[in-house]
Order: C-alpha cells, then sequence, then structure tokens
C-alpha cells in the first residue's frame, strides 16, 4: 500500500468510506440506543479488546477488514449518535461538520499562526467574533479561539484569570465555585497551580443556583483573611439539572470585589441563538471569559470546544510563548492561535464550524435549539403528570431532572433503589439511554434533550418507557 494512492485509488478508498458511514447513518434509527452493562461482562469483549491490542503488521492490510475491525469496535460502545441518547449531554455529529473536517485534514493547514494560512485563519475568526459577540453579546473586539472541548477552554480561561489578577504571586489565589459546576473547572485550576483548598465551594440555593450573598461572604472573609480573591465562575446550564446560576447578580458582585467573572456555558451558550434561551442565559454578555461547546448545542462531532473573551489582549498575555525557529513569520492583523492557549499544533478547527453554519444557515441552528427546549416542556410535564414521580425542577434549558418521591425521609432508600430500578428498564429496552446523577443526596435520573436526531416521537417513547416503570 503505497502512501501517495492514485486518483482512481482515492476514490475508490473514499467510496468505501462514504458507503459504510451512510449505511451506518441510515439504520440509526433501528441501531439500539447500547446500554453497555450486558456487554461490558460478555466473553466477547476481551476476545476483541485482544483483537485491537495487537501491534501494527509489517506489510499492508485491507481497507475493507480493517473498517470492519473499526466497526466491531465502534459497536461496543454508547450510541451516542443516535435519536435515542439521552444520556450526559449528548455531542451532536452532524454530517456536513465531519465532511468539513475531512476537507481540513486532507488540504492540512497549519492552523495556529496567522501567516502560514492567513486567508484560513479569517474564516476561524468569523466563527468566533460570531460566537463572542451574535451568540454571546460581547463587545465589539472580543474573540477567542476555538478547542478540543470544554475542558481546555476551562483551562485556558483559569490561566488568563489567575494571569491578569494574580500575576506570577498566585499562592494566595481563592476562586469560587458551586458543587454544580463541571468538575472540569476545579481540574483546570488545579493544573494551572491553584491548590484545592483555595478553590471555594459556595452553597447553592433551594433551586440549586449559586447562592451570591453567600459568595460575597466569602470573598470578603477571604480577603480580610489575607488571600486574594480572584475568579468566580458561573455555570450557564449544569450537567446534572441544566440550571442557569443569576448571572447578573454574579457578574455585579464580580464587578464590584474586581474578580474575573468566567461563564462555563459549554452545554447552555447556544440556547442564546433562541429568544427564550437568550432571556434565560441573560448576564453572559457580562462575562471575562466564556466557555462553549459547539460538539453539544450546534450538534457537531465531539473534540470541537470554543472559548471567547471580552478582551483578547488578556489571553494572549497569558499564553504568548515564541521561538527563534519562528522568526521567519511576520505577523499580521489577526490572531495568532498559538498565542491564545496551550497548543502550538493547531488544525485549522474553524472549518468544522464555519461550513455547516454556512451550509445550514444560522436559522436552522435556531430552530432546531427550540425543538430541544419545546420537548424538554414535554417530558417536564408529562413525568410532572406521574403521582410517583418527583420532578423537584423546571428545566431552564433541555434537561428535566426526577426521581421516584419518597413518602417520608425513612423511605428515601427504598425510592432511590426504585429510581434506579427505573433506569435499568429504560436502558434495557435498546430504544432509549438515560442517565443517572446525586442531587441532594438522591439518585437522580436526566432526560436530556440535545441530539439533533431526537423528536417528538423518541421523546415521546422515553416518556412511555419512564412511565412504564414508575411505582404504581
Amino acid at each position: 500500500m503505497e502512501f501517495e494512492p492514485d486518483r482512481a485509488l482515492m476514490l475508490d478508498q473514499g467510496h468505501l468510506v462514504l458507503n459504510r458511514l451512510a449505511d451506518f447513518v441510515d439504520r440509526l434509527p433501528q441501531r439500539p440506543a447500547t446500554d453497555l452493562t450486558p456487554v461490558l461482562g460478555s466473553a466477547e469483549l476481551p476476545k476483541l479488546v485482544d483483537e485491537l491490542l495487537a501491534p501494527p503488521p509489517e506489510h499492508a492490510g485491507e481497507l475493507d477488514q480493517l473498517l470492519a475491525l473499526v466497526d466491531r469496535a465502534a459497536d461496543v460502545a454508547l450510541e451516542t449518535a443516535g435519536p435515542g441518547y439521552f444520556a450526559y449531554i449528548p455531542g451532536g455529529g452532524l454530517y456536513s461538520s465531519a465532511l468539513a473536517a475531512f476537507y481540513g485534514q486532507v488540504l492540512n493547514r497549519y492552523g495556529s499562526l496567522a501567516a502560514t494560512a492567513p486567508a484560513l485563519t479569517a474564516l476561524e475568526d468569523s466563527v468566533l467574533r460570531w460566537i463572542a459577540q451574535d451568540v454571546c453579546g460581547l463587545p465589539d473586539g472580543s474573540g477567542g479561539l476555538l478547542t478540543t472541548g470544554g475542558s481546555l477552554a476551562n483551562l485556558s480561561a483559569v490561566v488568563a484569570a489567575r494571569h491578569d489578577r494574580l500575576g506570577e504571586d498566585i499562592a494566595d489565589g481563592t476562586m469560587y465555585v458551586t458543587a454544580y459546576a463541571h468538575h472540569s473547572v476545579a481540574k483546570a485550576a488545579r493544573i494551572a497551580g491553584i491548590a484545592s483548598n483555595r478553590i471555594r465551594v459556595v452553597p447553592s440555593t433551594p433551586d440549586l443556583r449559586m447562592d451570591v450573598p453567600a459568595a460575597a461572604a466569602m470573598i470578603e472573609e477571604d480577603r480580610a483573611a489575607g488571600l486574594r480573591p480572584f475568579l468566580i465562575v458561573g455555570s450557564a446550564g449544569t450537567t446534572d439539572t441544566g440550571t442557569v446560576d443569576p448571572l447578573p447578580t454574579i457578574a455585579a458582585l464580580a464587578a464590584g470585589t474586581d474578580l474575573w467573572f468566567h461563564v462555563d456555558a459549554a452545554y447552555g451558550g447556544f440556547f442564546r441563538l433562541t429568544e427564550r434561551g437568550r432571556e434565560r442565559l441573560a448576564g453572559v454578555e457580562l462575562a471575562d471569559s466564556v466557555t462553549l461547546d459547539p460538539h453539544k448545542t450546534l450538534f457537531l462531532p465531539f473534540g470541537t470546544g470554543a472559548l471567547v473573551v471580552r478582551d483578547p489582549a488578556k489571553l494572549a498575555a497569558a499564553h504568548h510563548g515564541t521561538a527563534d525557529y519562528l522568526q521567519d513569520l511576520g505577523s499580521l492583523e489577526l490572531p495568532d492561535y498559538a498565542h491564545l492557549g496551550p497548543e502550538l499544533s493547531h488544525e485549522v478547527r474553524g472549518l468544522r464550524v464555519w461550513l455547516p453554519l454556512h451550509l445550514h444557515g444560522v436559522g436552522a441552528f435556531r430552530a432546531a435549539l427550540d425543538e430541544k427546549l419545546d420537548l424538554a416542556e414535554r417530558v417536564h410535564e408529562a413525568l410532572h403528570r406521574v403521582p410517583s414521580l418527583e420532578v423537584p425542577w423546571a428545566p431552564d434549558l433541555s434537561t428535566v431532572a426526577f426521581r421516584v418521591r419518597a413518602a417520608s425521609p425513612a423511605d428515601v432508600e427504598e425510592a432511590d433503589a426504585a429510581t434506579r430500578a427505573i433506569l435499568a428498564h429504560v436502558n434495557a429496552s435498546g430504544r432509549v439511554y438515560l442517565s443517572s446523577t446525586v442531587v441532594d443526596g438522591r439518585q437522580t435520573l436526566r432526560v436530556a434533550v440535545v441530539a439533533h436526531r431526537a423528536h417528538a416521537s423518541q421523546v415521546d417513547e422515553a416518556i412511555a418507557l419512564i412511565t412504564a416503570a414508575a411505582p404504581a
């Protein structure tokens, strides 16, 4: 097998891949929404794992056979591309974005420094300006960078906040999150050198939002103790329940105490394209930095995140670095993404976002997100009518959390077991896949309506399965 196939072989290989993928997408409505519990205990899985752990051969293989092996491996996984996947926060997988990624990787342009691909840098910058200014409402001049996901975006946000507010002396820096903030925020802080005991967990109100007066008191106490508060993080859609923190109030606190205000909108941010989302996510426009995940609510493939900031110069100040071997590259009035984040080898990531937006139009994404908000309300209303179920929080976005009602404190353990039984029943159906969490010490199930292939029929099927499994 030559490294450089001729045109005929390229077309043959391309057709082989595309035909397999088209068959996969055609079968998605019929494919099971995989429950991995029986798979992980099967005798076949170790055999497949051993087969895939084998080292590469000395001589060439056959593409068809290799793809068949990959297909077998992909079958032993959660069906995250399917219409019945309501677990965690579903990723997307728009075919148009996958085409853009394939196209961009064959072109293989270097995207870290603007001088190496200036027009493609402008393309990527157009996406980031749109996210920062049109979606988030940040002012002219705001921008950022595309990342592999929200975790890396949160890391760069913490680093920027640390550098801007603390400088080089970071030992006494303290930051503020809630228990429902995504765990990547605390992880990012530790990687950025913030000690775990300097990551303050602010209490939440009964509706699971940040208790801002409590945060203010903690900040005041820390300052009085000689510590240096520098960052407060609000959630624009928590993973557990999709809850939105009181962002305008947090922004006012941050402004009054000179803290960097970061909004983790990895899940919720793009709902601002809709009228309801813009209202519920008011305050994002007041942030110093915002994390968003196009691979969630723009329905793009996994591996596409974004960080946008009010002042890109502050992001650059925290991440800039260069070397003598780069002296031949001039500078342009375009962003150098290597200076805005930790990655130096950065593909032209913007193409996978730019092509779907221009091909489908923003209105198509707005309509799809409005549909997800409608479907979440449909789930909430239906489950609220089931006497044995407790649906404690109306959805801010597209996640509905519920559990079996406990008749008394003494019955909590029994109710939690019944909640887990509903999860097992639904996931065993092979039609719908849900996930669970723990909220207020209670086992809680979630219906996260995010997948672009999930529509009313799949939601109604999920409702029917849950209702059938609920205690009488």
